[in-house]
């Protein structure tokens, strides 16, 4: 295999600093580097010149972006890998560059060693084969789609994004986990909508809320006749999704004589309408979700293994929103516009302490709560700007914590959201001494939980907390005397 020093990189990106960190990164590590700022001077340059090694891109700039070149460099050169960059990493973006056969997806802003050590894993096995030319016309993009309900900034969220702009392509079963309320159905839809089956039915189905007696025959159909009140023949949802994506929801809640003949269908592709004599063949891809374990019902009997091997081919797991805070502000944001553009009204925006207080929320509900609760203020709060007033007479009360109605934290050990929150709120009203107080009031609920672990000992609270025997005393006051143990 050649060494680095005969590797080619090129470099495309219209912005100047990100060309040179990322080229001269990659010169330190040995390659030869060129960059370009436009997508018009690598076709130029293809024109004359050998293809390189290995391709950086942006995705967004000015004249043919990056996904255009993509486009263009594998109809001259498909075994050329290319290596997509954006800052805007959602299912369009990642969805279009792999589908167009690029090699990866850099999110913006990247780690330098990280982009290195990428490029040596492409090369290593693209060195070892000899660069050929091919006729063949790639794939042509399809046009975008619409804006993707999908939304996050989030590492996790992006590496769902990615995640999803591979599966797309792939025939394979998913399994979607995650919370109620976290968007498992919109993972489905992008799932279809960005591989070769968008074009065909998408059928959705909650097995949950379908009576077991009647789920057999939604799912497979019925002839006519085949039990009381079937006066004609249903077609089912195996069959409405012929050609496309059955997506299969809350699958957990399935019956367990129903699962084997899942099962079946799942293997053979084809099953027999109730009360049919007819075999039916179909080609569906079937995705799964579920918020609960399946690896416990499982264990306890409820579900089959077999079944879930089949439809855990790969999996998909939600974060839940209480664990991508960072995301609510833009969530919220394109809520407030959705909700304005059905009442016809000017959106409204949230003030920065209305932000902070949907960002110390436990969100139980995940993005379905969110998305209602900005609905609900669309449609009642008085002015353009969503103050706290305004939430607290939005929130739902069973999704408050206890007391004066203040947001809890997301679990037992999320203290950190609610300790930010405090803090800008003291920070805007002008607190000059933040640490010290912050200080003190964690040394006191530090000190009055290990008091009250330890049946108010001192001494042993404070071995408890890894500090000396007195240092409880020093800090709180003499207090209450300790107790004795009974």
């Amino acid at each position: 295999m050649p060494d680095a020093a005969a590797a080619t990189v090129w470099v495309v990106d219209d912005d100047r600093a990100v060309r040179f960190v990322l080229a001269t990164a990659l010169r330190e590590a040995g390659y030869e580097v060129t960059a370009f700022d436009a997508a018009r001077a690598v076709l130029d340059a293809l024109a004359v010149k050998p293809p390189p090694h290995l391709l950086f891109t942006d995705v967004r700039m000015p004249g043919d972006d990056g996904l255009v070149l993509l486009d263009a460099i594998k109809a001259r050169h498909p075994q050329l890998p290319v290596i997509v960059m954006s800052a805007y990493t959602d299912i369009a973006s990642t969805a279009g560059a792999f589908r167009g056969g690029a090699h990866e997806f850099l999110s913006k802003p990247f780690d330098l060693d990280a982009a290195v050590a990428l490029a040596m894993q492409v090369l290593a096995p693209a060195q070892a084969r000899a660069r050929a030319d091919d006729d063949v016309a790639a794939r042509p993009v399809d046009a975008p789609p619409a804006e993707d309900a999908l939304v996050g900034d989030t590492p996790a969220m992006q590496a769902l994004f990615r995640a999803i702009g591979r599966l797309a392509q792939a025939p394979l079963g998913v399994l979607v986990t995650g919370e109620t309320g976290t968007g498992k159905e919109l993972v489905a839809r992008a799932l279809h909508r960005e591989s070769p089956r968008a074009r065909k039915p998408f059928v959705a189905l909650n097995t949950a809320a379908i009576p077991a007696e009647l789920l057999e025959s939604e799912l497979f159909g019925h002839e006519a006749g085949a039990f009381t009140g079937a006066a004609r023949r249903h077609i089912g949802r195996f069959e409405q999704a012929d050609g496309g994506t059955l997506f299969l929801d809350e699958i957990g809640d399935m019956p367990l004589p129903l699962q084997t003949r899942l099962l079946r269908v799942l293997a053979e592709n084809e099953f027999f309408r109730v009360g049919g004599r007819e075999l039916i063949r179909v080609d569906v891809r079937v995705i799964a979700a579920t918020h609960q374990d399946l690896n416990t019902l499982v264990a306890d009997g409820r579900f089959r293994a077999d079944l879930l091997h089949r439809l855990d081919v790969v999996r998909l797991q939600l974060p839940p929103l209480r664990e991508r805070r960072e995301d609510i502000g833009r969530l919220a944001e394109r809520f407030l516009r959705a909700a304005a553009l059905k009442f016809d009204a000017p959106p409204k925006r949230l003030a920065p302490a209305a932000l902070q207080r949907l960002m110390a929320h436990r969100w139980p509900g995940n993005v379905r709560e969110l998305e209602n609760l900005c609905w609900r203020l669309a449609a009642l709060a008085p002015g353009d700007v969503v103050g706290v007033a305004d939430l607290d007479g939005a929130f739902v009360p069973s999704a408050l914590a206890p007391g004066a109605g203040s947001p809890m934290p997301a679990r037992a050990d999320d203290w950190e959201t609610a300790l930010s929150v405090w803090a800008q709120r003291r920070l805007g009203e002008g607190c000059t001494d933040l640490h010290a107080e912050a200080r003190a009031r964690f040394d006191r609920a530090l000190f009055e939980a290990a008091l009250a672990h330890t049946d108010g000992h001192r001494s042993e609270a404070a071995a408890r907390l890894g500090l000396g025997r007195n240092a409880i005393t020093r800090r709180l006051g003499p207090g209450r005397r300790p107790r004795a143990r009974e």
